[in-house]
Order: structure tokens, then sequence, then C-alpha cells
């Protein structure tokens, strides 16, 4: 198993930014994804950025583009998200995951989550 520990949550104003960081730890494969993932409530915990391994292509999700960006350290093992021109709407716990194949879109492909950060934007 992979090991996932988010830090860098808060409470920010409408407009400003936020870093959100996930150690990683554990075994990765030779081609995987991490994502951050956001809980939507009645729906679940919906996908806001993803980064692909080894290639490192990046997803976002329409809400992220142009505001998130998402990064990988290798040295580091850190997976960060940038976050600007935050809005009430962001505010939510936000997860890291791992999934060992391609980039999937929904959280049942990601078999190892960090217990979440809480972000509050007002």
């Amino acid at each position: 198993h992979v090991q996932l520990v988010e830090s860098g949550g808060g409470s920010v104003q409408a407009g400003g930014s936020l870093t959100l960081s996930c150690a990683v730890s554990g075994t990765l494969g030779s081609g995987y994804c991490l994502a951050w993932f956001r809980q939507t409530p009645g729906i679940g915990r919906t996908q806001v950025a993803a980064i692909a391994s080894p290639h490192g292509y990046k997803y976002y999700s329409d809400s992220a583009k142009g505001r998130f960006t998402i990064s990988r350290d290798n040295v580091r093992n850190t997976l960060t998200l940038q976050m600007n021109s935050l809005k009430v709407e962001d505010t939510s716990m936000y997860y890291c995951a791992y999934d060992s194949g391609a980039c999937g879109e929904f959280e049942r492909y990601f078999i190892d989550w960090g217990r979440g950060t809480q972000v509050t934007v007002s």
C-alpha cells in the first residue's frame, strides 16, 4: 500500500490562495496516478486534479482549470495542489489519492487515500 498524508488546508478569504501538500510513501508502481479529490455533498468525492506517472500528464476538473495547479516532486515524494482565486464553493475536505494504473476520473479507481485536509473559503 501507499501511505498519503495531506497538509496545508485552512481558512482563507475568497480570492485568496492555498497550497495543499501530500506526503507520499510506500511502494509505487512503474505507472501510477496521484490525484486530489474533494468531498461533494450528496455525490461523494469528486476529482479536482490528477497527474499521471511516468509521463506527467495532468488532468483538471472544469472548476479547477485556470485556478489550480497540480505538481509532483519525485525527490521529496510530495504531491502539491496550488489553489488560486479561491471561491466559497471550493470549501471542502480535500483528499490525496493513489491509483496503481492510469488516471481514472472516479474515486472507485483509487486504492489508497489520505485522511484529508479541510479548506474553508469565506
